[in-house]
């Protein structure tokens, strides 16, 4: 069997990926990988088509660890804080906001679950064959020709409980489980929670097999005793992809209007796992969920959350583009301009997907299909862009903006792999708002 994101032969190809962006020298131990037959190229999927020999493997973790001895120092909270502009000033309150808040991030998630790792083109080719593009409903299956079915398999795991046809609930996905299990969190250990303390929720709720990525490398880091913030650098070169990002609108819905507050939390659970711009990406997330609580337009909700990126980070650049992008041409010149900066990107990074949440919600200018369609027919991480999208607008616009077509479906519940089961949504925005008040 060959565990995905678990390998150190496949870990190698994208910590030489990962090293050379944050513009260490690479050249020779790449070359000493390929030299004895290594292969550089990362696998997409997350595990290449074979086991690597003995030999092979046990260089790879020799070469793994001199790579990681280069890595890229903590960044303190209070080093990020001095970086960032003034918090604004923003209203607070915002408790009536929260069941579109959790609606809507359902209700993205499950729109990009069926069609996650299909790229940007076989999506379109999917929708154009089901006579459903542009996208403004459910994907399905039905009238589907058996030539495109093949070109673009549906996300297995999902496709038989997130089309159209099949929709009961909000099937379990992490995006979801991961604000159920911070709003666990915050509950048992209040605003005062560690690193550590998420550390520990994790083995305590979370099932080893449904994390990825930087998740995967961090559990297994906590597994073998690795100190925080190690967890997020030993042999993990996933520490700038979008895993931390998806796991902190709790944090903002529960600090409405102080995205400051929210972003702390944030980087305190994101440095478990994430380093750089994969925290910076979690801020933003939590920014824009505590913005989306008391402001007025999508516009000033991104205004609002820019201020807890460092300025002068990729993150920040990546936002700034995907928001130019919005302001000329429609939507296909606005992902061509997205894809043509950072297509180059492996589908769940951080930056590629946050331009994409940046233009999808100021393109859909408070619209939520439009704003969830946008966010899953750019192609890259589909359920989770479309989660962080929906979350936000969801938020602005409530149970009754966000529309029968969408909400219906959900039947107000969404089942998750952590103990306790189905979770009804009411009860979960009730939960979120006690802790508003506390």
């Amino acid at each position: 069997m060959r565990l995905t994101w678990a390998q150190p032969e496949d870990l190698l190809a994208h910590e030489l990926v990962q090293s050379a962006a944050e513009g260490k020298d690479v050249t020779a131990i790449r070359a000493r990988w390929t030299e004895a037959g290594g292969d550089p190229e990362p696998a997409v999927s997350g595990a290449g088509p074979r086991p690597a020999s003995p030999e092979l493997r046990a260089l790879a973790r020799t070469l793994l660890d001199e790579l990681g001895a280069l890595a890229t120092p903590d960044e303190p909270w209070e080093a990020i804080v001095a970086s960032l502009p003034d918090a604004p000033d923003l209203p607070t309150g915002g408790g009536d906001r929260l069941l579109g808040a959790w609606t809507g991030r359902a209700a993205g998630c499950l729109l990009g679950k069926p069609v996650e790792k299909i790229p940007r083109e076989g999506i379109e080719e999917i929708l154009r064959a089901t006579g459903r593009w542009p996208l403004d409903r459910w994907f399905t299956a039905e009238g589907l020709p058996d030539d495109v079915a093949a070109r673009w398999p549906w996300n297995r795991r999902s496709a038989p409980t997130s089309l159209e046809e099949n929709i009961d609930g909000m099937p379990e996905d992490d995006d979801l489980n991961y604000p159920i299990l911070a709003l666990a969190l915050l509950e048992q250990r209040g605003r005062g929670f560690t690193t550590d303390d998420v550390a520990q929720l994790w083995l305590d709720n979370l099932p080893a097999g449904r994390v990825f990525t930087a998740e995967r490398a961090a559990y297994r880091n906590i597994l073998d005793a690795r100190p925080v913030p190690e967890t997020a650098t030993h042999h993990n070169p996933f520490r700038e992809w979008i895993g931390a990002l998806i796991r902190t609108d709790v944090f903002g819905w529960v600090s409405p209007g102080d995205v400051r507050e929210a972003a702390r939390l944030a980087y305190t659970d994101a440095r478990l796992s994430h380093t750089r711009n994969g925290v910076y990406g979690a801020m933003w997330a939590a920014a824009l969920c505590s913005a989306a609580m008391v402001c007025d337009t999508v516009h000033n909700v991104l205004e609002a959350a820019g201020t807890v990126v460092p300025p002068g980070s990729e993150l920040a650049r990546a936002v700034r583009i995907g928001r130019d992008a919005a302001a000329v041409g429609d939507v296909r010149t606005g992902l061509d301009r997205l894809h043509a900066e950072y297509g180059h990107l492996h589908w769940v990074h951080v930056l590629n997907n946050a331009a994409v949440i940046a233009y999808a919600l100021a393109k859909g200018d408070g619209e939520f299909g439009a704003s969830v369609s946008i966010a899953v027919t750019a192609g890259w991480d589909t359920d989770s862009a479309a989660a962080t999208v929906g979350g936000v607008v969801g938020a602005l616009r409530g149970v009754e903006g966000i529309g029968e077509q969408w909400v219906k479906p959900l039947d107000g519940r969404i089942a998750t792999s952590l103990p306790g089961g189905d979770q009804r949504i009411a009860d979960l925005a009730a939960r979120t708002a006690a802790l508003m008040r506390s």
